[in-house]
């Protein structure tokens, strides 16, 4: 028991000291202004505010948009027309593929509808109206 009453007396020990030692640093961190904690001053450009749309608060975030610069390289590097599959999910080269998708589920009409190949359609109803116009 006495064991038991001595280590947690030396731990309670150890524990004040290190506390001590941390708030120390803390107060000395609070007293001395750091170099870091200052925000740094970048130099303010004059930009000319451009008018996009009549809508004011619209057009004050499009300016701000476009002032701040962040958005030109969203994901490390400037995104540019070869990096567009990357922006639309991997969709963009299919999209401009000619050939019409294959992965369409059987189960699902709407997009049996929407990928279906319709050029052979289009092919016959502008044959018929050649024909309806005697071209």
């Amino acid at each position: 028991m006495k064991k038991k009453t001595n280590i947690k007396n030396v731990i309670r020990q150890i524990v004040r000291e290190e506390v001590a030692v941390a708030i120390k640093e803390v107060i000395t961190e609070l007293r001395q202004p750091s170099l870091s904690s200052e925000p740094t001053k970048k130099p303010t450009k004059v930009v000319k505010k451009k008018s996009y749309t009549n809508n004011s608060v619209l057009n004050d975030v499009l300016n701000e948009t476009a002032q701040g610069g962040e958005w030109k390289t969203l994901g490390g590097k400037e995104f540019t027309t070869e990096r567009m599959n990357e922006l639309v999910g991997g969709q963009y080269g299919d999209m401009m593929k000619d050939t019409p998708q294959q992965s369409v589920s059987p189960s699902d009409p709407m997009a049996q509808f929407v990928n279906k190949d319709y050029r052979e359609v289009l092919k016959k109803t502008e044959e018929k109206q050649k024909q309806k116009h005697g071209r």
